[in-house]
């Protein structure tokens, strides 16, 4: 990530306004500096000592900004020191301000007066989320390049009503944040089509009892993230794993699938249209022989199991893919990590490969953090130390574009 991390955050009058509180305390804790706006109507929901206390920096509100002791106008010079701006949650009200530019408060004022990218999350009951001249605003927000957006989504609100017009969750609207900082913005990936797989197979051997492994499934949650940020369109076939941090969004499209055999059908159906495609999931070798349809009693279960191999979904993906797409490979490694990586793209007729070693501490399998060796087709390598899922993501992304056939 950016060595510089200023990020600006912005609370309108909302319920939906504590939640806010996690996104500025993990903020903090990601190394970034937080600076905090409440509206008037904020203050009635969360105080600014609270968001002061998480942000390490005393909160503005509307009484600041027309305090005049200030040596420079307030709202110029949080919108220069800004590298991001965050609204959340986003009210009618604001929405409104922001479409027409209009500017009578702090928060209003900061955003005419700043360039960085700004993300903005809706929130509000079901009814003024529908009503036309909301969904217009948000329509036209949107044909704006400077400004994000995460949610809304969908579920019980705080009155009681369920609909649509609650605001993403924290992890969703950080991950968002930290990917705008990575890209300051930009939409490199506007309306590339990419396909993703994630998660570990699993492949029964009664319905109780089946083979699999210790993938969760969260890089390929943190690639389709990053993508997905970066103006992408993702489709995401995932096996049996949480979809923590997604939300339903027109650039996602998930497939659900449980073994082997689905996600390769299910690959072979997407696979026409991507431009990408990024094979993240940890899919099984073999499989038991024989699948019983009831539950096995312990004293029937085999001494030793046969097994059937598993058709490699790589390597079939790796001869049918057309000249203009980028197939991307994982390779979970323990030991010398390369050589049998370079081997698994050299069989397999992959674009490139990530090896990573997964006997290291906090790498692999359920980490939050992982570390790879990228390697292409001319044997170029890159070392991406640990770090985030999420920033190894948006390197390998950068990865990918420097290959050929983009």
């Amino acid at each position: 990530m950016p060595s510089s991390r200023r990020i600006l955050v912005g609370i309108g009058g909302g319920i939906a306004a504590y939640k806010v509180c996690e996104v500025i305390s993990t903020l903090f804790k990601t190394g970034a500096e937080v600076r905090v706006i409440l509206t008037a109507t904020a203050t009635a929901f969360i105080t600014p000592l609270t968001v002061a206390t998480l942000s390490r920096h005393p909160a503005y509100t509307d009484v600041d900004f027309w305090q005049a002791s200030q040596t420079r106008p307030l709202h110029i010079e949080l919108g220069e020191w800004a590298d991001l701006f965050i609204i959340a949650p986003l009210t009618a009200n604001t929405l409104g301000k922001l479409v027409y530019g209009l500017a009578d408060n702090l928060l209003t004022n900061t955003v005419l007066a700043s360039r960085c990218p700004v993300l903005v999350a809706p929130a509000m009951n079901t009814e003024m989320w529908e009503q036309q001249a909301v969904q217009r605003n948000w329509r036209q927000l949107q044909e704006d390049s400077r400004y994000h957006t995460v949610g809304p989504e969908s579920g019980l609100l705080a009155c009681d009503r369920v609909g649509a017009g609650r605001m993403a969750e924290p992890p969703e609207i950080i991950s968002r944040a930290l990917s705008l900082l990575h890209t300051q913005g930009k939409r490199d990936l506007s309306q590339k089509r990419i396909l993703i797989s994630a998660g570990g197979t699993q492949e029964y051997l009664d319905p109780v009892r089946f083979i699999g492994n210790p993938s969760t499934g969260k890089m390929g949650i943190a690639l389709t993230q990053a993508a997905i940020a970066r103006g992408a369109l993702v489709t995401l076939v995932h096996a049996p794993m949480a979809l923590n941090g997604l939300s339903a969004s027109p650039h996602l499209r998930l497939i659900a699938v449980v073994n082997a055999a689905q996600m390769h059908k299910a690959l072979i159906e997407q696979l026409t249209t991507a431009d990408w495609i990024i094979m993240a999931a940890a899919i099984a070798d073999v499989k038991p022989a024989s699948q019983s349809p009831s539950k096995l009693a312990k004293k029937d279960l085999p001494d030793c199991l046969p097994l059937a191999t598993v058709e490699d979904i790589a390597a079939d993906l790796g001869q049918r893919k057309q000249p203009h797409q980028i197939l991307m490979g994982f390779a979970a490694q323990t030991g010398d990590i390369v050589p049998p990586a370079i081997a698994k793209l050299q069989k397999k007729n992959l674009d490139a490969i990530a090896a990573n070693p997964i006997d290291k501490p906090d790498a692999g399998f359920g980490s939050d953090t992982n570390e790879a060796i990228i390697i292409n087709r001319q044997g170029d390598c890159k070392f991406i130390p640990s770090c985030t899922k999420l920033e190894l993501a948006h390197h390998l992304l950068d990865f990918m574009g420097g290959l050929k056939n983009q």
